[in-house]
């Protein structure tokens, strides 16, 4: 069985180590691009909150924390106090076509809310935070930019006894302005972006497992069929899973793990767009979260289309494992045994 490939590139020469993430960020708005080959800290640090800060700072002002889970039920089982619920399919998605909310809809969004542009939102999830960061990049699609991810989430603050709360918190609500357009161009990547990204060459890292990148299973595992007619994976596409870079309490790793995994192994760069997808676009918005705050690319977007799209697309290119190429063939092949069988009876 092939396993899923892995690029083993060299990082470019002229991609050089840099003094510390004030170095980077300087470097980076030059317009040189220099990138820590082993980055001891992450790019943006301030960009997630622990669990012990929370705790200490859940009633202040300027801040709104945002459970965003799975499981849409969860919250209302117990929550952080003071947390609003953010439904990721009822709350973010178009309910007529395939797509996000308008401008106008995500405006009054946040004036339930009491989010002002402002405001300051820490998202949280189960998960290892897989949908939070989801909601977190819906929030950055329409330029709210004052956004955090609970470092461990839901998970990690329940394991640790924190307080929770069926309370549903009630908040005056606020005049957000309606965002004037959506960032697709910035941090999302449609079908033919996607394909271009492929026929290229550049970084384009499927965050799926390894069954459905490999072809041998079209949905997550233990996860229903959601009606895609073909499996594999965007040829060129490296496989790097989503919680590759968590731990084991669904905290994020350590900046050098993470510049291993990305940067050596799926030869992520800052002069190289990325583009990263999944089914939906949801596992690969943490990925995402990851390139762009942890390790600091700006050049990094969501195909959310991702899967559900590609493969059911007529004509889209697909790759997958020579195993799946011939349990596929299996399938399709005629049974003449129970065809024979069926003339039989009726003829009979």
């Amino acid at each position: 069985m092939r396993r899923p490939a892995r690029c083993k590139r060299a990082l470019p020469d002229r991609v050089t180590k840099a003094n510390g993430v004030k170095s980077l960020l300087a470097a980076m708005a030059s317009g040189n691009f220099p990138m820590a080959t082993h980055p001891t800290e992450y790019a943006h640090p301030e960009a997630l909150v622990e669990t012990d800060w929370l705790e200490k700072h859940l009633k202040d002002d300027g801040i709104r924390i945002i459970e965003s889970n799975e499981d849409i039920l969860l919250y209302d089982t117990g929550h952080i106090p003071g947390a609003v619920h953010i439904d990721w399919r009822a709350d973010l998605q178009d309910p007529l076509i395939r797509d996000y909310i308008s401008p106008e809809k995500f405006a009054r969004l946040c004036n339930r809310h009491g989010i002002t542009p402002d405001t300051t939102c820490i998202f949280y999830g189960d998960k290892a935070n897989w949908w939070a960061c989801y909601a977190l990049w819906a929030f950055r699609l329409f330029g709210h930019e004052k956004v955090k991810i609970l470092n461990g989430g839901r998970d990690k603050w329940k394991a640790e006894g924190r307080p929770m709360t069926r309370e549903i918190p009630k908040y005056a609500e606020t005049s957000y302005p309606v965002p004037k357009k959506r960032f697709d161009k910035e941090i999302r990547a449609f079908f033919d972006e996607a394909l271009g990204q492929s026929k290229s060459g550049k970084p384009l890292i499927d965050v799926r497992s390894p069954g459905e990148y490999r072809g041998e299973i079209t949905h997550m595992p233990e996860y229903p069929q959601e009606g895609v007619l073909r499996g594999g994976h965007i040829p060129g596409a490296k496989s790097m899973p989503w919680k590759t870079a968590t731990n084991d309490d669904a905290t994020f790793k350590p900046a050098s793990e993470l510049a291993k995994i990305y940067f050596e192994q799926c030869g992520v760069s800052p002069d190289k767009d990325t583009v990263v997808y999944c089914r939906i676009g949801e596992r690969s918005s943490h990925t995402w979260f990851v390139l762009t705050y942890l390790l600091g690319l700006n050049n990094v977007r969501n195909y959310d289309g991702s899967w559900t799209e590609w493969g059911n697309k007529v004509g889209a290119p697909i790759e997958k494992s020579a195993s799946a190429r011939r349990k596929a063939r299996e399938r399709m092949r005629p049974q003449s045994s129970n065809a024979l069988g069926f003339l039989q009876q009726l003829m009979d």
